[in-house]
């Protein structure tokens, strides 16, 4: 059954300015000294702590407990060229909005219609923990199941009850911040964020404020190759744990909150774990971000973290929206973006955005561009106002009374490092180094099982005989005395499975490459037979269907019928004169200019053979034929050395 909440209990309950939710009279008793000793704690060593351990990472250091910690015991001199040392390194550790809000030097750059302007772009994204349960309780979470039924006590915040942290968020959260390469802190706590809605059942969120899980880290990303290819390293702020919220299914009107006539919360997701990750704002476009995000999913769907479903909510992107005159330090009027179900989405929505605040701008309505929260409008393509942000939120963080610090050793961080999968970067370096183009990559790169079938079956080299493994690669001769090319069979393989053999796969609707009939044994060895010339490209695609439908050896079949390629000089000499001696009058016309009939001239080559001539020897003998004077045999050796 699902619960209604009005909007008049919510506003009623935000007029509360205690930072403990009073129950009842027993939680209330509980709760009172706590109350109080905190109200003096915030006022006094909590503002002093934070204030201080800013301004020594600004390496401003003018305080007493500043300058004593980067002293030493030289003399005052080397002591303050130290402190100097000090704060320019400590300024690197800002983040670039907090350089941002450092600097105002807007009155150096007017604004008019020729001002050239470039975005400023960060996303705040978050991840659905795939744990076996809520972070807080013991509850599980499914998609989909019946509203109000995968609830209890803990998650819906009754009193007396305590949250208890489950060990999986912490394992999944530190696997995502190493592949972010991010710092794990040995020591982060939980906080209390304070805020008022209905899809919150304990009217504060747990959270983590001052003191994160993971921070400082970066992520590599590569640009589609039909998005331009090319490559971006986004900067990683932070990831920090925390709890999901309800959901509000808004009924009536249009079923948005906008025209709804009322709505009903579904807290089956309250006490879900998040990880939050907040990047620094490095993005220059929307294909960038779409880009970041396909990648960040593939990391956690690697890691098996999460299964990042856009449209279930498993992964929620917010972006954080600006433009400035190119130069300027300070960063423009920051507006949220949200609802962005897709990454295709994502991109239009800030592209959007970007081009909507610059000709505001240009149009001398910048005072028009205000910090609000906008929604995506995915059938009129644009971005819609939803909320006015008058002033950033007072959450009222506090340390979590109920909870413990969170204490990660090195060496648990260092075992979980140790028990990770290569990640889908670590993979991108290996293919490279195989030579594999980037197209097919991006391809393999996508599915995980696609990238276990591809590495099982180069592995099938092993089992395959050495007269036609993949590690022949030195220059030799083969049975028609022919000169070997080196055998790439890697890249072979995968032009094979990202094209025809993923189709397949597609086509009969299979669950995984794994499905198929053609084992990777069996792959292999019709990869190998085209690419050390054995067959050609064209005859392996005739055959390939009668293969996907029935499996067996490539080799079987192409003995069977009779396919293997014409690689001997010899026999496409006698070939070629054969079709020249019989089309006399198009070889004069050739030789007298209209050379568009050597087209006809390799048709007429291949019916004769059977589609089986090597393609480039043939070239290359058809062409010195061609451009010859006569047809004699005395020219035979010439054109065959």
């Amino acid at each position: 059954m699902q619960i209604a909440r009005s909007a008049s209990s919510s506003s009623s309950s935000s007029s509360s300015s205690s930072s403990f939710p009073a129950r009842n009279a027993t939680t209330f008793a509980r709760y009172q000294p706590l109350r109080q000793s905190f109200t003096r704690y915030k006022k006094n060593e909590l503002l002093r702590e934070i204030f201080f351990s800013a301004e020594e990472r600004r390496g401003r250091g003018n305080s007493a407990r500043t300058q004593k910690r980067f002293s030493s015991s030289a003399s005052a001199s080397a002591s303050s060229s130290k402190t100097e040392q000090q704060k320019q390194k400590a300024v690197l550790l800002l983040t670039k909005q907090e350089q941002s809000n450092e600097t105002d030097d807007r009155k150096e750059f007017p604004i008019d219609a020729r001002t050239e302007f470039e975005p400023t772009i960060g996303i705040e994204t978050h991840v659905q923990l795939l744990t076996k349960t809520k972070a807080f309780c013991a509850c599980a979470y499914v998609y989909g199941e019946r509203q109000n039924t995968l609830v209890c006590p803990i998650c819906l915040g009754h009193p007396g009850t305590y949250p208890k942290l489950a060990e999986d968020c912490v394992l999944k959260a530190v696997q995502i911040g190493l592949a972010l390469s991010c710092d794990i802190n040995e020591r982060s706590k939980f906080d209390r964020k304070q805020y008022f809605y209905p899809d919150l059942p304990k009217g504060y969120q747990i959270s983590q404020f001052d003191e994160p899980l993971c921070e400082h880290g970066s992520l590599k990303v590569q640009i589609p190759v039909e998005e331009g290819g090319g490559e971006c390293v986004i900067g990683i702020t932070r990831a920090h744990l925390e709890e999901d919220a309800g959901k509000l299914n808004h009924v009536g009107g249009s079923g948005n909150v906008s025209t709804a006539t009322h709505s009903l919360a579904d807290y089956n997701r309250a006490g879900v774990a998040l990880l939050e990750i907040v990047t620094e704002p490095d993005f220059k476009n929307g294909k960038e971000v779409a880009a970041y995000g396909q990648e960040l999913r593939r990391i956690v769907r690697y890691l098996k973290a999460s299964d990042g479903n856009l449209n279930e909510g498993s992964m929620r992107c917010d972006v954080n929206v600006s433009v400035k005159p190119v130069g300027r330090k300070r960063f423009g009027t920051k507006v949220e973006v949200k609802n962005m179900n897709s990454f295709n989405a994502m991109a239009r929505a800030i592209d959007f955005e970007i081009e909507r605040q610059e000709k505001l701008y240009k149009a001398g309505r910048g005072e028009e561009i205000v910090q609000e929260t906008r929604t995506w409008d995915d059938q009129n393509q644009c971005t819609v106002s939803m909320r006015k942000k008058e002033g950033l939120a007072d959450y009222r963080y506090f340390p979590e009374p109920d909870l413990n610090p969170l204490v990660c050793t090195k060496k648990f961080v260092e075992r979980v490092r140790k028990e990770m999968p290569e990640l889908p970067n670590e993979i991108r370096e290996r293919f490279k180094k195989l030579g594999l183009p980037n197209g097919d990559i991006q391809v393999l790169i996508e599915d995980e099982n696609l990238v276990k079938f591809y590495d099982e079956i180069l592995q099938s080299s092993s089992s395959s005989s050495k007269s036609s493994s993949s590690e022949e690669d030195e220059e030799g001769k083969d049975n028609n005395n022919n000169k070997k090319k080196k055998v790439n069979i890697a890249r072979q393989v995968a032009n094979w499975l990202t094209n025809d053999l993923l189709a397949f796969v597609k086509t009969e609707k299979l669950d995984s490459a794994f499905d198929l009939k053609l084992k990777p044994k069996e792959i292999y060895e019709f990869c190998l037979l085209i690419e050390t010339n054995e067959i050609s490209g064209k005859i392996g695609k005739d055959i390939l269907p009668e293969l996907l439908k029935n499996g067996g050896s490539a080799r079987a079949l192409v003995d069977e019928k009779n396919l293997s390629q014409i690689s001997s000089k010899e026999e496409i000499l006698k070939i070629c004169k054969t079709v020249l001696s019989e089309n006399k009058s198009q070889l004069e016309d050739y030789r007298k200019g209209k050379t568009k009939l050597k087209a006809f001239f390799v048709g007429k080559c291949l019916a004769l053979s059977g589609g089986r001539l090597n393609p480039s020897i043939t070239d290359e003998i058809l062409m010195s034929l061609l451009n010859a004077e006569s047809n004699s045999d005395d020219d035979s050796d010439t054109i065959i050395k």
